[in-house]
C-alpha cells in the first residue's frame, strides 16, 4: 500500500495543513457566535463538520451573514 503523505509532496501537505486549520476556525466561529436562530448554529455546525472544507467556505460567503 502506498503511503499518501509521501505521495502528496510539500505544496500538497501544505494544502492539507491550511484546509484543517480553516475548517477548525470555522467550527470555532460558529461555536462562539450568537445567530438568529438556534437552529441555523446547528445547521451550520452540522455543514461544515461534513462538507470539512467545501462546508467552511459555504459558511464564510452565506453563513456569517445570519450572526445576530
Amino acid at each position: 500500500m502506498i503511503d499518501t503523505f509521501t505521495n502528496m509532496g510539500t505544496l500538497g501537505m501544505v494544502m492539507m495543513i491550511a484546509s484543517f486549520i480553516f475548517w477548525g476556525w470555522a467550527l470555532f466561529d460558529i461555536l462562539k457566535s450568537d445567530f438568529k436562530d438556534s437552529v441555523n448554529k446547528l445547521i451550520w455546525l452540522l455543514v461544515v463538520f461534513f462538507l470539512y472544507a467545501f462546508g467552511a467556505l459555504l459558511y464564510v460567503f452565506i453563513g456569517r451573514k445570519q450572526k445576530s
